[in-house]
């Protein structure tokens, strides 16, 4: 697997729309944060997880990028 880089400790909170799809950046690369910006084409192969929200919520999106459920928060972070 290719190394990602950690961005930050804390998850991301985001309040996603229902039946919205949403791309979350498992590389770490990406300049929008917790979302893909297709920086992971030149930086190796890593791909955007794809999270379609069932309903409106607040979700919390990994930012370390070490969790075991992407693209949630499993509380990873705290391990390191």
């Amino acid at each position: 697997m290719e190394k990602t880089i950690k961005l930050q400790s804390e998850p991301y909170k985001v309040k996603v729309e229902k039946n919205k799809t949403y791309f979350w950046c498992s590389c770490g690369f990406s300049k929008k944060q917790p979302f893909c910006d297709s920086s992971h084409k030149k930086e190796g192969k890593f791909k955007p997880i794809k999270y379609l929200a069932s309903f409106d919520k607040e979700v919390f999106f990994c930012g370390c990028k070490l969790t075991k459920h992407p693209p949630f928060c499993d509380n990873s972070h705290l391990k390191i």
